[in-house]
């Protein structure tokens, strides 16, 4: 029996890592059902001001084709509560790059309103998209 039932996560998922792997992975080991959140191109645009590398379509198929994941959504736009709302998972999980961040720390707050946690896995060390995308610029 797993900790909880429903879990929710996001990200671009472009240039897919280990690090992309390792939060799928540890989400689904706590969850019975995990969903999985994947920017849209244009969301991407609109907060990092710049265009994925991997086209959404294909982002979300690579997503969909990972083991862990049991259903992967479209992420239009960065408000998670609106998200909940829609889904009803109990659990979202996130990076602990994020922890103490405004946007989670409100979060939090609505969350527990809710019933709702809140897991913060530990950030992969050294990889990254950025990171990926650097090194095959340098070639």
């Amino acid at each position: 029996m797993k900790q909880y039932k429903i879990g929710y996560t996001t990200g671009v998922f472009d240039l897919f890592h280990v690090g992309h792997l390792n939060i799928l992975k540890k989400a689904k080991e706590k969850c019975e059902f995990l969903i999985v959140g994947v920017s849209t191109d244009e969301l991407v645009m609109k907060y990092k001001n710049k265009q994925p590398i991997i086209p959404y379509e294909e982002r979300i198929e690579i997503v969909e084709g990972i083991k862990y994941v049991d259903e992967a959504i479209p992420q239009k736009d960065r408000d998670k509560y609106r998200a909940w709302e829609h889904l009803i998972f109990d659990v979202m999980f996130v990076g602990d790059d994020w922890k103490g961040n405004a946007l989670f720390n409100e979060l939090e707050k609505k969350f527990n309103k809710e019933g709702v946690d809140i897991v913060y896995f530990p950030y992969t060390k050294g990889v990254s998209s950025t990171i990926v995308n650097e090194k095959i610029k340098l070639g």
